[in-house]
């Protein structure tokens, strides 16, 4: 039976406190053992306006000082699932690990003046033939009311286990005059200011190296963010659950290329490089 681990925070931690652990800890890899249950929460969770305004600026969101963009929560909740991260009963480090998919249902339009009582917990975890896959389900509540939550899946390479894969191939999707973004070299950085987000891979060419990328990578929920502040005249305030799988790396500098189809009840969308050929993301927004 999995080992359960429930943990109450006082406060939401930093960020850059717990990549301190990430970086200089040690973990030896995974052990090979099932992962245990861990859950997380913060209470009475406050917001700063002038943080979602500077998150909001570089992701492309238009922010009317009242209601958060519909990725913000997820700022929050990372910091949840960092603390699952240097948990001592996670043995492999969070440095090298594949952000694959994120899910994100937003119930209703949260306000930047609400508290917020955030959850995070590992779920589930299983062998593919790429390595070892879990899911982190994080939930914000407004007193009882579920307003937001979220599913990220996570894979640790697993050392020879991994197979080669061919490169993912763009959706067959309509590709008419697709908006164009210029992503300047300092954005990972603008990113991490604004998310606390600072995992050195979207910070430094030499990290970025170790994990055998040549240029800074761009942070893949930053993506998705200015792919749905690209789609905000058409969400409205609607609740929706939005799905997106990361597929290449995008790196910084670039140019990219972003397109969307309206169909019956969704909105499927996707990032490419800037020839429209090769996907950084795909994503689809269903309306609830």
């Amino acid at each position: 039976m999995n080992k359960e681990y429930c943990i109450d925070l006082k406060a939401l931690p930093s960020l850059f406190t717990l990549y301190r652990k990430i970086f200089f800890g040690r973990k030896p890899g995974w052990d090979e053992q099932p992962l245990p249950m861990i859950k997380v929460t913060s209470e009475n969770v406050a917001l700063s306006q002038d943080k979602v305004a500077q998150y909001a600026k570089v992701c492309g969101f238009e922010f009317d000082g009242k209601t958060l963009p519909p990725t913000y929560l997820y700022v929050m909740a990372f910091r949840l699932h960092a603390v699952i991260f240097t948990h001592d009963a996670i043995t492999f480090p969070l440095l090298g690990m594949i952000h694959l998919k994120n899910s994100i249902t937003l119930h209703r339009s949260a306000r930047v003046d609400e508290k917020y009582n955030i959850q995070c917990a590992l779920t589930s975890s299983r062998i593919t033939d790429s390595g070892l896959e879990f899911d982190l389900v994080s939930k914000a509540y407004v007193s009882d009311e579920l307003v937001w939550e979220s599913v990220s899946t996570y894979l640790y390479r697993i050392e020879g286990k991994a197979k080669r894969v061919r490169p993912p191939k763009a959706n067959d999707m309509a590709w008419q005059e697709p908006v164009s973004w210029s992503l300047a070299e300092d954005l990972g950085r603008r990113y991490a200011k604004a998310s606390g987000d600072y995992n050195l891979i979207h910070l430094h060419p030499v990290m970025s190296k170790r994990f055998g990328f040549d240029r800074i990578l761009a942070h893949g929920m930053w993506s998705k963010g200015r792919c749905i502040a690209q789609l905000m005249p058409s969400i409205g305030d609607r609740p929706c659950q939005i799905d997106v799988t990361f597929k290449l790396p995008l790196f910084m500098p670039s140019s990219v290329s972003f397109a969307a189809e309206q169909l019956e009840g969704k909105t499927v969308f996707e990032l490419r490089d800037q020839k429209g050929r090769r996907p950084h993301l795909s994503g689809e927004i269903t309306f609830l």
